[in-house]
């Protein structure tokens, strides 16, 4: 079941603001998140009054920090499998096939999962002081909501295998630089930018922008999404992914 509070809702205008509300956990992907988030973007689908959704993380240090590992210890490979699978499903794939342009206001860290979920929004606009990266490998995983497929798309394959391999993240300057973000601005005008850009798409025509949005994702093959859920699930079945997550979860670093 969904939480309804992990999510706020707000319409301004043609607008509508979605904030993942979960500060306390840097507004970490958890299970009732995902599905909170899941119902909140189809009922922006269906509402005939809104043609433009932007999400943002509530308080000012994270958009979202990433997954929360606590409920993925312990998983073995099926399991991790079927959390990517389920996951790019019901959230990740659903906000890329939105038929409304949907902009991602990365107000802090966009880390893993959040970085993951900003890449599937249509439009990125970060916050000077905004943090991204897929740190992944740290724990002995790789990306599993489509960011081995996602961030090439958008930067290359040189720095997308950068940026994964090391796992560093990169300020919002270097995002702007590489084409991972589209806009940087200060932090207290973030919303208001994304508001401006949300202004210039609404003057378009919707059914124009759903049918370029659908045409744009046809140029890019679907099989490495699977490749991918593949890959991520079998991590969970090696030493290196089970020291990783002990590693995290006991605040030390891992031993490989």
């Amino acid at each position: 079941m969904s939480d309804d509070k992990a999510v706020h809702s707000r319409d301004l205008d043609k607008i509508r603001i979605l904030r993942i509300n979960r500060p306390e956990n840097l507004n970490a992907l958890n299970k009732p998140t995902i599905e909170a988030l899941h119902d909140a973007v189809r009922k922006a689908e269906e509402a005939a009054d809104i043609r433009v959704v932007i999400l943002t993380g509530s308080g000012d240090k994270a958009f979202v920090a990433g997954a929360d590992v606590k409920e993925f210890s312990g998983f073995n490979a099926s399991q991790g499998t079927e959390l990517a699978r389920k996951g790019q499903q019901m959230l990740f794939d659903a906000i890329e096939n939105l038929s409304k342009p949907v902009i991602a206001a990365i107000n802090g860290f966009a880390l893993g999962g959040g970085l993951e979920l900003a890449m599937a929004c249509h439009i990125r606009v970060a916050a000077e002081q905004a943090r991204l990266g897929l740190p992944e490998t740290a724990l002995g995983l790789i990306p599993g909501y489509g960011g081995t497929q996602r961030l090439p798309q958008l930067v290359g394959k040189g720095k997308a295998m950068e940026m994964i391999l090391t796992g560093a993240a990169i300020s919002a300057k270097q995002a702007l630089a590489c084409g991972l973000v589209n806009y940087t601005t200060a932090r207290k005008k973030l919303l208001e930018k994304c508001e401006e850009i949300a202004a210039e798409l609404i003057q378009n025509a919707p059914q124009a922008q759903a049918a370029a949005i659908r045409a744009i994702h046809a140029g890019f093959p679907r099989q490495g999404f699977e490749a991918e859920i593949q890959a991520f699930g079998k991590c969970f079945g090696t030493e290196n992914g089970r020291e990783g997550i002990r590693a995290f979860l006991e605040k030390r670093k891992p031993s490989f």
